[in-house]
């Protein structure tokens, strides 16, 4: 409740529930860590933009929760980094990985060139909420929660806005740019008639929480037997985990049922076993469509896809 009603600070009001329509210089489709970043950036440079977010709040579950050193260093390069690392956060050094029993160090980040030599491990609402809070500071930038983008508007060709739905009403947001940052089933390049390009990925996975004990291993992150993955992320409390499966087979998986499920997590990590019945059922997991593609055409005139 504290976070939302933070939040709600940040949540622009007035302009489109009393004209319907809007006019900016930017118009953002997605209030994720690309849309949110880029609206802050140019809002930082005076470009006037809306960033759209569909949502309400930000606060969803099993999200991409680490934050890179790449990432790190930018926030280092803008001035941000020694305030954004006061909120509450989990510091990695080192990735491993326990393969047939034994353990071997996969990625070691203490060798970087940059300020951080680790990742973060943060949720992605405390990183959105961060740089909504410094976007504010500037008058250009405006967040609008719960407007959903419906469909882009064109003229002679050119994309020139899109429609929008909020719980006040319709509205239409007129910009010289668009710019979809709308996740991988972006609306936005849908509607730009935007051919995506299919890598194929081999794998989905189910992820999940389970109470983590302090005489519990060091921080694992992967253990891999014959024909299984099972990925562990130290929360501190808890442990968030993921059970890789291979593509399409989830519902295979949980028609065997959930008392199978949890003999298959404690056969790979047995220090489990005395938990794995904070599973109830599958609603204590939540499964992640694994999908790698691109654009052949990452663009159109007025329009830019990101993320």
């Amino acid at each position: 409740m504290t976070r939302l009603c933070q939040l709600h600070r940040f949540v622009i009001s007035g302009p489109y529930s009393m004209t319907g329509k809007i006019q900016t210089q930017c118009c953002i489709a997605g209030g994720g860590p690309a849309g949110m970043m880029l609206g802050f950036l140019l809002a930082r440079m005076g470009v006037d933009v809306y960033v759209l977010e569909k949502h309400a709040d930000f606060l969803r579950d099993f999200r991409g929760d680490t934050i890179h050193p790449s990432t790190l260093e930018i926030m280092h390069e803008l001035g941000m980094l020694d305030e954004f690392l006061t909120l509450p956060h989990q510091e990695v050094k080192e990735l491993g990985g326990q393969v047939s029993g034994e353990f071997v160090t996969i990625a070691d980040f203490t060798h970087l060139p940059t300020h951080c030599k680790f990742l973060a491990l943060m949720p992605q609402w405390d990183f959105l909420n961060f740089i909504a809070k410094k976007a504010q500071a500037y008058p250009a930038f405006h967040l609008l929660m719960e407007a959903e983008v419906t469909g882009i508007s064109e003229q002679n060709g050119c994309v020139s806005g899109v429609h929008v739905k909020t719980p006040g009403g319709a509205i239409d947001v007129h910009a010289r740019l668009v710019v979809g940052a709308d996740g991988r089933h972006s609306l936005v390049r849908q509607q730009a008639k935007l051919e995506v390009i299919n890598r194929g990925a081999p794998m989905d996975v189910l992820w999940l929480r389970l109470r983590r004990q302090p005489t519990d291993p060091g921080q694992t992150f992967g253990i891999i037997e014959t024909g299984k993955i099972f990925v562990m992320l130290d929360r501190e409390t808890y442990w968030q985990c993921g059970f890789v499966v291979a593509k399409g087979s989830a519902e295979q998986v949980k028609n065997a049922g959930i008392e199978k499920f949890r003999e298959d997590i404690t056969a790979l990590a047995p220090f489990l076993s005395d938990r794995v019945e904070e599973l109830r059922d599958w609603n204590d997991t939540s499964l992640l469509t694994v999908t790698v593609d691109c654009l052949r055409r990452w663009s159109r005139p007025g329009l830019l896809c990101i993320g």
